[in-house]
């Protein structure tokens, strides 16, 4: 028989993520969408002012995607997220909850990676980020028509992968909630308590 601690511990542990969990997720999503799609968008414009009006915006995503990845990253190592149901940990295949896991760690390495290398790539370029137009950021790398070469194709290649990684995520979240109906995506949704 159980004991009354175990238990209650078992009773206490979350089913869903918290609200600021929810939140960061769902923020930092709209962010990374906006992001990608803007970068997209801007490389196919000539040299006009909407097009360096888009790039000033498309770095402050940038960095906001930092931003909020550093606050991301910090709340999930502070609040262990909701294990998944046992249920379903029987019903996965093994290279399933691998790709589970890993798709995760390479989410958060690229929410920092793509960033950085952007910000890396506009310094080495000789265009400072001054984010939302009031706050000049240090140059972390110097300028360098080498460097910024070596850098551009960096930043696009990872937003390449992070953009992947973000529709395969998505396409494993519908396929639990419509095809599998586990309710794992639930855990996630606002409005939804654990």
């Amino acid at each position: 028989m159980p004991s009354t601690s175990s238990f209650a511990a078992q009773s206490a542990a979350p089913t869903r993520y918290t609200g600021t969990a929810k939140l960061l997720h769902w923020i930092l999503a709209l962010a990374l969408i906006a992001a990608i799609g803007m970068g997209l968008y801007m490389v196919s414009l000539s040299f006009s002012p909407l097009r360096l009006k888009l790039y000033n915006w498309h770095k402050w995503l940038g960095v906001s995607i930092l931003l909020l990845s550093l606050l991301r990253l910090g709340w999930r190592l502070s609040h262990r997220p909701p294990a998944l149901p046992a249920s379903m940990q029987a019903a996965m295949p093994a290279w399933q909850q691998t790709a589970h896991h890993a798709t995760h760690v390479a989410l958060y390495a690229l929410f920092f990676a793509v960033p950085l290398l952007g910000w890396a790539y506009s310094s080495a370029a000789g265009f400072p980020i001054v984010f939302l137009g009031l706050v000049p950021l240090p140059d972390w790398v110097p300028a360098s028509e080498s460097l910024a070469e070596l850098l551009k194709p960096l930043h696009q290649w990872s937003a390449y992968a992070l953009a992947a990684l973000i529709v395969l995520h998505i396409a494993a979240a519908l396929k639990h909630h419509f095809i599998d109906r586990d309710g794992l995506m639930q855990r996630m949704l606002p409005g939804q308590r654990g």
